[in-house]
């Protein structure tokens, strides 16, 4: 296998949402055993102070949209496999789940192609916890039978025709990556029909002590989100279940700022 050594092994981890004990039991035991753990920006700092044994070695990738100071995936993926070549257990530790709206593949594809052992630990999703902790199921009966996860930023391009099947369904609809654009966003449903008064929250940092909620309609958030500024990560949700959120809401971020630092250029 290329020299690689029986102990040589690449972990792709989720670290989940943001809360630091929302991470999994083994990865949990998988980072106290990792050599070097490349980590995204996206990533509670406190994962890697409780978690980490004190010798490892700590690589941060950060990647953020509109950043010209964020490191490439091919950077990473060379990191990956220089690193595993070593013969170290190396964890590449994401925000979220591994295998929602992350560059996964690319990474999968570059171990495979150098015959480097992996292995994959799932994580909560950025979905799931902006769900939970903001009171607002993503499926309940009498107002969603189901949800579609999307991806809405200046590269997305969806045909007219999906927008109109997004526009038309009664479905929660979870768009990553889109708090810059929301208003494109109700703008392109509300040009295909989608009904005015369909409710919307964005959910900035969910599970962490900066989470916040804030809630429109497609029609007026034009006027309710105009000037805001949407700390990252934030989730867009659109549909009827937004509403349960005054009813349900338990969790109250208490503090301004943000546990993930902001990307700058060298």
């Amino acid at each position: 296998m290329n020299g690689i050594q029986t102990k040589a092994k690449v972990i792709l981890a989720g670290a989940g949402p943001g809360d630091a004990d929302l991470i999994t039991v083994k990865l949990s035991n998988a980072l106290q055993s990792a050599d070097v753990i490349i980590t995204d920006r996206l990533v509670n700092p406190q994962i890697i102070e409780k978690y980490t044994k004190a010798d490892a070695k700590i690589i941060i990738t950060g990647k953020q949209g509109y950043n010209e100071a964020s490191i490439s995936q091919e950077e990473i993926n060379q990191l990956l496999v220089d690193y595993a070549r070593k013969e170290n257990i190396v964890i590449r530790l994401k925000g979220g789940d591994v295998a929602f709206f992350s560059n996964v593949l690319d990474e999968l594809i570059a171990l495979q192609k150098n015959n480097i052992p992996f292995e994959i630990i799932p994580g909560i999703t950025a979905a799931s916890g902006a769900s939970a902790y903001s009171g607002i199921p993503l499926t309940a009966r009498g107002y969603s039978q189901g949800v579609q996860f999307l991806t809405f930023n200046p590269n997305s391009y969806y045909s007219p025709e999906r927008w109109k099947e997004l526009a038309k369904t009664n479905e929660t609809l979870v768009f990553y990556m889109a708090a810059k654009n929301v208003m494109d966003v109700a703008e392109l449903l509300l040009r295909y029909s989608r009904k005015p008064d369909t409710a919307m929250a964005i959910v900035e940092q969910a599970t962490t002590i900066h989470q916040q909620v804030h809630i429109s309609t497609l029609k007026n958030c034009n006027v309710d989100f105009a000037g805001k500024q949407f700390s990252s990560p934030s989730l867009v949700i659109v549909g009827d279940v937004v509403k349960l959120h005054n009813e349900f809401n338990w969790f109250e971020g208490n503090k301004e700022g943000s546990i993930f630092k902001e990307l700058t250029a060298e």
